[in-house]
């Protein structure tokens, strides 16, 4: 029999049982939908992560020279933060030496951060800010676009003029109903002038990266962000290449382990954090994750396999007397194997399909009402169908085995 044939036979009778098809491939329905709604909700955090959450930290090609990680995932015992608190801190006077090893058509920028409380004459309470005194290529590192105004210039960087670039929750809560640019805006007590308002930077898990202050290092900001004077928090180095970051890591730790004058049993003092290494923790709880999501389904699927067993078989003793008739118009013994083969694995890939499609009508309705993200698997889909028409043949291989084994005498006299 042509496999077409064979398969439109098959949908013959699921349209004919639609219910008993529908409880046949119950079971594999349920394991895909599962295995495809688990899948596409870990792709969908493993990608909010990388590209809204971790990405908006550390920028591509980009890695970060710090005195220990700034990204921290998963457990740290008490002898590693102790070794962090000892380690010495990063100081201006390591941004010379470091850019000057740079080639040319690397960016860098250094920065210092904290939390501040502002104020302004528009609002009566003052606020909790994240600040930054910056110096470099911060901007274009982190591709800060501006809704309005500008970006302070390289002079007024280098002189230390009191002027901030602000973010979009900023300026709603310190400037409601007023334009921002020209007005002040007083951190630690000095007046800044606002002269740009960023466009918005998204949120995360419900964490708003809109809510900070840009100025420059050498204004009097980078006193409140770090007691110890000329202390820096991190220098942020861009690759024009994702090929050119192991060579530039190479030459920053090479700088930066002479001038801490450490010998080559030592190990560095120092981080090189880029967002891979961030994200090294997570990656590695998504593979256990992934794992699950396929292994806790696959129960349902072997119940199902079993089902699909027992029905193909009551199916083999309902239909004797039409194998027997087949079997007497010249129907071979493959025809009849093949025949049931095909039945059987088209009944729970059309189950399998369902499982997909309702597996992803699950995750997105937990992204549509919850924090939690969703990212469809292409790889999740084709396993999930692959696996419907496995289980179709793994389980209907004994039942059609034994009815192409059937006498056609024994068959026909069968009522």
């Amino acid at each position: 029999m042509p496999l077409f044939d064979a398969i439109r036979l098959a949908l013959a009778q699921i349209r004919v049982q639609k219910l008993k098809s529908f409880f046949t491939v119950l079971g594999v329905m349920i394991g895909v939908m599962f295995l495809i709604a688990v899948v596409s909700i870990v792709e969908g955090m493993g990608h909010y992560m990388e590209h809204e959450l971790i990405g908006k930290l550390i920028p591509v090609n980009t890695f970060e020279l710090r005195h220990r990680p700034n990204i921290q995932m998963g457990d740290v015992d008490e002898a590693t933060w102790e070794s962090y608190r000892r380690r010495q801190r990063l100081t201006v006077d390591d941004v010379a030496p470091v850019v000057e090893a740079l080639p040319a058509d690397v960016r860098w920028s250094m920065q210092s951060e904290d939390q501040i409380l502002m104020s302004s004459k528009y609002v009566a309470k003052p606020r909790q800010v994240v600040a930054y005194a910056v110096d470099g290529d911060y901007f274009a590192i982190k591709k800060m676009d501006l809704s309005s105004g500008r970006a302070f210039s390289r002079q007024e960087s280098e002189m230390g003029t009191l002027v901030v670039v602000i973010g979009q929750d900023v300026q709603k809560h310190f400037f409601p109903s007023v334009d921002p640019i020209g007005r002040e805006l007083k951190i630690g007590g000095v007046p800044y002038t606002v002269v740009g308002v960023a466009e918005s930077q998204g949120s995360a898990f419900g964490m708003s990266f809109d809510k900070f202050v840009v100025a420059p290092w050498r204004a009097p900001i980078h006193r409140l962000l770090n007691r110890r004077p000329n202390v820096i928090d991190a220098i942020a180095i861009q690759a024009p290449t994702a090929q050119a970051m192991p060579t530039l890591q190479e030459t920053v730790r090479q700088v930066m382990r002479q001038r801490r004058h450490l010998r080559p049993a030592q190990q560095d003092d120092f981080s090189l954090q880029t967002s891979e290494s961030a994200l090294e923790f997570w990656n590695k709880i998504k593979r256990i994750l992934v794992m699950a999501g396929v292994a806790l389904p696959a129960i349902g699927i072997v119940v199902g396999a079993i089902v699909i067993m027992n029905i193909m078989l009551v199916a083999v003793a309902e239909r004797t007397r039409e194998i027997g008739i087949r079997k007497s118009l010249g129907a071979r013994r493959r025809d009849i194997m093949a025949q049931f083969l095909v039945e059987s694995a088209t009944l729970s890939t059309v189950g399998a399909a369902i499982g997909v499609a309702l597996g992803l009508g699950i995750a997105q309705t937990i992204a549509a009402t919850t924090f939690l993200p969703a990212r469809a698997a292409p790889w999740s889909i084709i396993v999930g169908v692959l696996l419907g028409g496995g289980v179709g043949i793994v389980s209907g291989a004994y039942p059609a085995s034994r009815a192409s084994r059937l006498d056609p005498i024994t068959a026909l006299r069968q009522e």
